[in-house]
């Protein structure tokens, strides 16, 4: 058994588990989501071909609670992610950080189009470093917090595709006023804590099942300011896939691409990948 252990631990044990509900209360709510927790650790004594010894956790939420009944149609989605890193003689280092909650309420105009209103929170949980400097802290949760509202029209074919425009929409951000002190910090100038928006945007998702066992979910965000260079579209894009090897194990694979010329001028990416256990109930 200790060989085994040994062996394992060599060669890095990475594990995910992941869940999956769908429950109808009635016939106007369905409610649906995954956890997944992906890990990995490798740990290396006197190993000629060298190697640091190295701990990886990851965990996720993707949730949604969706309503129907009438002309209405009412859908919320919960995202949160949060990932860590250790290196032997290193400081830990964050790998995922973000909470994002979205709704959007529906009001039957004609056809698969409706009236709707939306809102949008985005932020993270814990502080981020500079990368450049790691003794400098440059963000923190709610800092920066982005806060979208508007009015639009809603085209939805289903829970799996659909697409809202809002031509008006608020967008607040928000940030600690200690990361103004000396200048802008997230497009909100020196010395104040919030920036404000109007313009347009649009959001658009859509999950489709490959396979029996393969599902790919698609969430895009495009946001102009109207008042503040409009051609400069701030992107956010995330893909979320999912394949069921078989009753107990999945690959789970997340990639997201971001840009907002505000905080960063060009793309921003990430990606995580896992392989691992799976449990539906």
């Amino acid at each position: 058994m200790k060989k085994v252990l040994l062996i394992l631990t060599c060669l890095g044990l990475q594990t995910t588990f992941a869940q999956e509900t769908e429950v109808v209360k009635d016939s106007t709510w369905v409610m649906k989501g995954n956890i997944a927790v992906l890990g990995s650790q490798s740990s290396f004594s006197q190993w000629q071909a060298g190697g640091s010894n190295n701990l990886a956790l990851n965990g996720s939420l993707n949730y949604d609670i969706n309503y129907k009944k009438g002309d209405w149609a009412w859908d919320n989605k919960f995202i949160a992610s949060y990932g860590i890193s250790k290196l032997k003689g290193q400081e830990k280092q964050k790998t995922d950080d973000r909470l994002e909650i979205n709704s959007i309420l529906g009001k039957k105009a004609k056809g698969e189009w409706y009236y709707s209103a939306f809102v949008n929170f985005k932020t993270q949980f814990d502080t981020g470093m500079n990368p450049d400097n790691p003794d400098e802290k440059i963000s923190h949760f709610m800092s920066p917090a982005y806060l979208q509202t508007g009015l639009g029209m809603l085209w939805k074919k289903n829970d799996n595709l659909k697409v809202n425009i809002a031509p008006a929409t608020a967008r607040f951000i928000f940030v600690h006023p200690h990361f103004t002190d000396f200048g802008e910090s997230f497009g909100v100038e020196q010395g104040k804590s919030m920036r404000f928006e109007f313009g347009a945007a649009l959001n658009a998702y859509y999950k489709v099942q490959i396979m029996e066992n393969f599902t790919v979910e698609n969430i895009l965000n495009l946001y102009s300011n109207y008042l503040d260079r409009p051609k400069n579209v701030d992107i956010d894009y995330q893909l979320n896939a999912v394949l069921k090897v078989n009753k107990y194990i999945s690959t789970n694979l997340t990639f997201q691409a971001l840009y907002d010329d505000n905080a960063y001028k060009g793309f921003q990416t990430r990606h995580t990948l896992g392989v691992g256990l799976n449990y539906m109930f």
